[in-house]
């Protein structure tokens, strides 16, 4: 198999898995950004500052700005003011939010499961295996 043909199989598989969370995504009324800083805020050991949430997501602060809003105005998240500078803005997850992020979190496994659903375990294992290994390379 040719490298570009096997890049190609990647993506598309990729787009698949996509569109099936997207789908789970939608009753939970979250779009994939809401809910990627939402698990980075469940997942983390306490409250974060913006800045460092924009750095875990890979974005720019700004473009934090509209996700927050929309996860405070759903009552997810709460901004707080950092007492230890109080330029600074923490992003506090409150109970809802984690409880929805836990739903997403499903919603992923579930869309993931069944697109896999095709392959044996010892398959789903290996595959998981090999993309682990070319994703380790760019760490």
């Amino acid at each position: 198999m040719a490298e570009k043909e096997l890049a190609e199989l990647l993506f598309l598989v990729g787009k698949r898995l996509r569109h099936g969370y997207l789908q789970r995504l939608v009753p939970l009324g979250l779009t994939p950004g809401q809910t990627r800083a939402l698990r980075a805020l469940a997942d983390a050991e306490g409250p974060l500052r913006m800045v460092r949430l924009a750095d875990e997501l890979r974005i720019v602060p700004r473009s934090l700005t509209p996700v927050v809003d929309a996860l405070e105005e759903a009552g997810l998240v709460r901004r707080e003011v950092d007492p230890a500078n109080r330029r600074s803005t923490l992003l506090v997850i409150t109970p809802e939010g984690r409880e929805l992020a836990e739903r997403a979190r499903d919603a992923r496994r579930q869309a993931g499961e069944e697109l896999f659903a095709v392959l044996s375990r010892e398959q789903r294992e290996q595959l998981g295996e090999l993309l682990t290994l070319v994703d380790g390379q760019f760490r």
